[in-house]
């Protein structure tokens, strides 16, 4: 789906199509490739402090990708890499250790039977458009499937796709305090 609530083309399903609640905005967005969590509000200094680069909020996400990077590549990621001729700010990165648990991606990744693919955690503090996977195709391990699932103190956890939730009172105080705002 489009992570806006309205289409000009018409086409496609929007956030309209899910979240019944209205004057609500998503901060930040996911490409049509990605999933996992978002984040809507109706709060406009929380919103700018989110999508603010110059606050670095930390966003995480569970990315598979192809082959099995080395410990070299993956102390490259997390040094910075080149991407549109800038290079990226340093990002936490490591191996998890099983696949992890998700339902069934629609349409489902393209799988080649002679290439292993691996998850990896990534934890980037800038977000530029497509950021994740103009990193992982740089160091030459294309990303195959991209899921965002942690949002600052926020987590994904076990939200079905298409669901959404009002915050608790605890993760509001978390976000909040983190980006030194009272929500």
């Amino acid at each position: 789906m489009l992570s806006q609530f309205t289409d000009r083309q018409g086409e496609r399903l929007t956030l309209k199509d899910y979240i019944p609640v209205g004057g609500v905005y998503p901060v930040g967005r996911l490409d049509r490739d990605s999933e996992g969590l978002m984040l809507l509000s109706n709060h406009g200094l929380l919103q700018n402090r989110l999508s603010d680069p110059a606050q670095g909020h930390p966003r995480t996400y569970w990315v598979q990708v192809e082959r099995i990077p080395s410990p070299e590549t993956l102390a490259a990621l997390a040094a910075g890499v080149m991407v549109q001729g800038k290079l990226t700010r340093p990002a936490q990165v490591q191996y998890l250790p099983s696949e992890p648990v998700l339902p069934p991606r629609v349409p489902p990744i393209r799988e080649r039977k002679t290439v292993p693919t691996c998850w990896l955690e990534l934890t980037l503090r800038e977000g530029r458009n497509r950021q994740v996977r103009r990193m992982t195709a740089a160091v030459g391990h294309p990303t195959l499937r991209l899921v965002r699932v942690q949002i600052g103190p926020l987590q994904l956890a076990d939200l079905p796709p298409g669901q959404w939730r009002s915050l608790r009172g605890a993760e509001l105080q978390a976000l909040g305090q983190g980006l030194g705002l009272s929500l």
